[in-house]
């Protein structure tokens, strides 16, 4: 039952939510192991992604797949360089995004990234202007075969694959990422129909 729940649901499912559709007193932890268990050594996995459990295909399959994602559009270098900062820093606003780039920041490419539905808008800072912030959303997790945000590579994992400079300052931090759903102490709820950005011109005429 476990099995054909997994198998048929579009997103992955919690704990939670298969225990809602099955019998009482089934022990979902040892279901899960050892499907987890069954499925190890096939080209379809069961792994467990932002929490929640989920088919995938084997990563020594993914090659395979290739032909299905050469369609895709790729994202642009400004809108990865946003991503990442937005992983690694949120809740962050565009304005801090510009200041850790280091150059402006298109709000089409935070258009781009909304409709990847890989970030959304948190809320507003407490601030002169009331910024939005923008952090990650479980389908950035499940993409990129994340179980929790805290898996994104530290500082000796970037070094290793060659993306940072061996010559960085020893200062340098790599900050800890963090996704909880609750606000942070200077962030206000977004309002109700209020999801641009203060100093965005909207048109309003019908």
């Amino acid at each position: 039952m476990v099995e054909a729940l997994l198998f048929a649901s579009a997103e992955p499912l919690s704990e939670e939510e298969l225990c809602e559709r099955l019998p009482q007193g089934c022990d979902i932890p040892k279901i899960l192991a050892d499907l987890k268990s069954t499925y190890g050594a096939r080209g379809v996995n069961l792994v467990l992604v932002a929490g929640k459990w989920a088919f995938r295909t084997a990563e020594d399959l993914s090659y395979l797949m290739h032909r299905n994602r050469s369609d895709e559009r790729k994202l642009s270098r400004a809108a990865l360089e946003t991503l990442a900062i937005i992983a690694y820093h949120q809740p962050v606003t565009r304005a801090e995004i510009e200041e850790i780039r280091g150059v402006s920041t298109s709000k089409g490419t935070l258009d781009v990234l909304l409709e990847t539905s890989w970030i959304r808008m948190r809320g507003r800072r407490r601030t002169p202007g009331r910024p939005v912030t923008y952090g990650t959303t479980e389908l950035f997790l499940a993409h990129f075969g994340l179980e929790a945000i805290k898996d994104l590579p530290g500082l000796e994992e970037l070094k290793g694959a060659g993306l940072l400079d061996s010559a960085i300052p020893a200062s340098f931090l790599v900050p800890t990422p963090d996704d909880t759903a609750d606000l942070d102490e200077d962030e206000d709820p977004l309002e109700d129909g209020s999801l641009f950005d203060d100093d965005e011109d909207i048109d309003l005429d019908p």
